[in-house]
């Protein structure tokens, strides 16, 4: 996705749920299969000395997250829809100072340059998002919590990501999702 602006940006991949432990001037908290900007992941990056400032990454863009997230000291709340162009401005905008919420990712989300595991297969990015959770072992409750989804909303995206994965059963999927990337790094 940065492949043409590694001339303005330079990426550390940290491991999920490990601490950050070398200086980076933005961490970027993709909430894919993880909590929203109300986790107490967030504070904990936000606290961390090596972490400069603190960027949410999401499809979510409830006020309430917003607003959370930016009061747990958060410089940025951007939308995954957002071109790499515009994604790297917002960042360089956020590292000279800046507060930066993009805007709300519109009903139909733009996924062109974006990726994540099970693409390829034909999953959505939210479909792909499900797996993940239930690759990590959550429950569909928790998984409508972690997601704001409404419990019926999770079981249609559960048998739909099912149907293009071709497993019938959530131990199939969780094998599945472990075979094809979806264990945290």
């Amino acid at each position: 996705m940065f492949h043409e602006y590694l001339h303005r940006v330079e990426i550390v991949h940290l491991a999920a749920g490990e601490p950050v432990t070398q200086d980076v001037d933005i961490a970027l908290f993709d909430t894919f299969a993880q909590g929203e900007a109300d986790s107490d992941d967030v504070q904990v990056l936000v606290d961390n000395p090596h972490a400069h400032r603190v960027v949410i990454y999401t499809w979510s863009f409830q006020r309430r997250l917003i607003d959370i997230a930016l009061k747990k000291g958060a410089s940025g709340y951007l939308a995954k829809s957002l071109p790499a162009g515009e994604l790297v401005d917002a960042l360089e905008r956020i590292q000279s100072g800046e507060i930066v919420v993009s805007p709300a990712p519109g009903r139909s989300r733009t996924t062109v340059g974006l990726d994540w595991p099970g693409r390829t297969e034909g999953l959505t990015d939210r479909e792909a998002e499900i797996i993940a959770l239930i690759t990590h072992g959550d429950s569909n409750a928790e998984i409508a919590e972690i997601t704001f989804l409404s419990m019926n909303t999770v079981k249609s995206y559960i048998r739909n990501a099912y149907r293009k994965m071709g497993v019938a059963s959530r131990t199939q999927a969780v094998l599945w999702g472990i075979e094809h990337g979806f264990l945290p790094e």
